[in-house]
């Protein structure tokens, strides 16, 4: 499906996302990117990846597809340094919970020829860290993707062929869609559990 793959963060998520990557042979070379030599060491052992790459750029520098499996407050310092080694054509996606105040930090970073197609896999478990992750955990589950309006619809439908052929069914809205929707269904009922 891609040629090289990036996947920068590696938990939960990152690591179910690797997983099936490499059950599924979707790419011919998956680079990861973690902060944590501990989980990068996890990786290796486990025979996930062949490499450890301690350095984020040597990591995303020939990508096709740049998968951002981070928190959002990391996503600020994490583009500024990827955003001048970014291939041309290069497809930036993340796996984040909130689009709007993401894409406006893409928007000032004034990344060329790349398309942002932001993702939301609503998939998870009460566990976290890469030892969590499983291949299946996207299966039977939706996946929003909200695409840039400058990305090409040609990229569109390759994020949309990912995610399905991961398992999850997807559904496409706009970033302020994501945002309101995702505050009335998730982040309220935490607010008023935490209050």
């Amino acid at each position: 499906m891609f040629e090289n793959i990036s996947i920068i963060g590696c938990g939960l998520i990152g690591s179910s996302i690797l997983r099936a990557i490499n059950k599924k042979k979707l790419s011919k070379t998956i680079k990861i990117f973690d902060k944590s030599t501990r989980v990068l060491s996890y990786l290796k052992n486990e025979k996930l990846i062949d490499e450890e790459i301690k350095d984020i750029r040597e990591a995303t520098k020939s990508a096709d597809l740049i998968i951002i499996c981070a928190p959002l407050s990391s996503y600020h310092e994490i583009l500024l340094s990827i955003k001048d080694n970014l291939k041309d054509n290069a497809i930036l996606t993340d796996t984040g919970s909130a689009k709007k105040e993401v894409t406006k930090i893409i928007h000032n970073l004034n990344l060329k020829n790349v398309s942002w197609i932001a993702s939301h896999p609503i998939a998870g478990t009460e566990d976290s860290g890469p030892e969590a992750g499983f291949a299946e955990l996207f299966e039977n589950r939706w996946c929003i993707i909200s695409p840039s309006e400058k990305a090409k619809k040609e990229d569109i439908a390759k994020v949309k062929k990912f995610w399905e052929t991961i398992g999850s069914k997807t559904k496409s809205m706009t970033f302020e869609e994501h945002d309101h929707i995702l505050s009335l269904t998730s982040h309220l009922p935490h607010a008023i559990a935490y209050n």
